[in-house]
């Protein structure tokens, strides 16, 4: 097909209206990507806050903790995982990444875990490989939303919890990292590992103001009453916590990776539009000068002709 002047002035016309929609993504993306990053920051500040908490209780029951740490582990009842991906494309192998490293690591699990996904595309990715599949979440657009989406995954788990089951809960996601964009990573958040927790309790605190564990009112409980651990409403509360947070900043950091794999996406589009532009253009010249030159030839012709 032979081009002219108003096809090629078409395609370049379309091209910028493209690029006009790719710098609109990649600012979106690069806004996403600081609000996200500023969350985590954030998150980290607490989460050291809470860890300080538990070290406190958990020293009340220090011993017990020994104890535990040279029994044999229990058998979880039920496994389940949870797998943060994307809803939206334009990101590159975000979904591939974490679906593919999901995948061989609950490959060595002992038994089949239940399986919950955050978007559909790595949804997707899991469902093809023939893993049995749970709930579908929606990623959350904003850290706002993050709040609703954590609350629904520990009322999930809330539910097994609350049946008497012993649950083991494991996290995959992509962790933004300096120099690179993410790595896929993973987080067993239940049971709490013994070792953690020993490590909690060498914890200095950071004041001269030494801490003190406050019972509760309506039942006088506290984390040293009858030395148990599970009737502590503090050392639950702060559990609590330390799962919600863990949650959020998963989510978060996969969301900031996400975002950062987007506005990567849409320099490398941005890049190849803008080559694609000046290619156009210097066919449109191209074309233009020889459609000149065909006029002043047919003048010249013209003009011979007449002598």
């Amino acid at each position: 097909m032979i081009e002219n002047t108003s096809s090629l002035q078409h395609k370049i016309e379309s091209a910028s209206e493209l690029q006009a929609v790719v710098r609109t993504m990649k600012a979106m993306a690069a806004a996403n990507i600081s609000q996200f990053e500023q969350s985590v920051r954030s998150l980290s500040d607490y989460y050291s806050t809470v860890e300080l908490g538990l070290g406190v209780c958990l020293r009340a029951i220090h011993s017990e903790l020994l104890v535990h740490r040279d029994q044999q582990p229990t058998e979880p009842d039920v496994i389940h995982a949870v797998v943060f991906g994307s809803d939206l494309g334009l990101v590159g192998r975000f979904n591939e990444t974490i679906a593919d490293y999901a995948i061989q690591t609950l490959a060595t699990f002992p038994a089949p875990p239940e399986i919950s996904t955050v978007g559909s595309r790595v949804h997707t990715r899991l469902a093809d490989e023939g893993l049995p599949l749970g709930s579908l979440f929606t990623v959350p657009n904003s850290v706002k939303a993050i709040t609703p989406l954590v609350g629904q995954i520990l009322l999930q788990n809330a539910v097994h919890q609350n049946e008497g089951e012993n649950i083991e809960l494991h996290l995959f996601y992509n962790r933004p990292i300096p120099g690179a964009l993410y790595i896929p990573v993973s987080q067993r958040l239940l049971p709490l590992d013994i070792e953690w927790q020993v490590s909690l309790t060498k914890h200095s605190w950071p004041t001269k103001y030494l801490p003190e564990v406050v019972e509760n009112r309506n039942t006088g409980s506290s984390c040293r009453d009858n030395g148990d651990s599970n009737d502590s409403t503090t050392l639950r509360s702060l559990i609590g916590e330390y799962l919600f947070v863990s949650l959020f900043r998963a989510c978060t950091e996969s969301l900031a990776s996400e975002n950062a794999s987007r506005l990567a996406a849409m320099q490398r589009a941005e890049k190849n539009i803008d080559d694609l532009i000046e290619e156009l253009n210097v066919r449109y010249n191209g074309v233009r000068q020889s459609s000149i030159d065909e006029e002043l030839f047919d003048v010249i012709a013209g003009f011979e002709a007449m002598k």
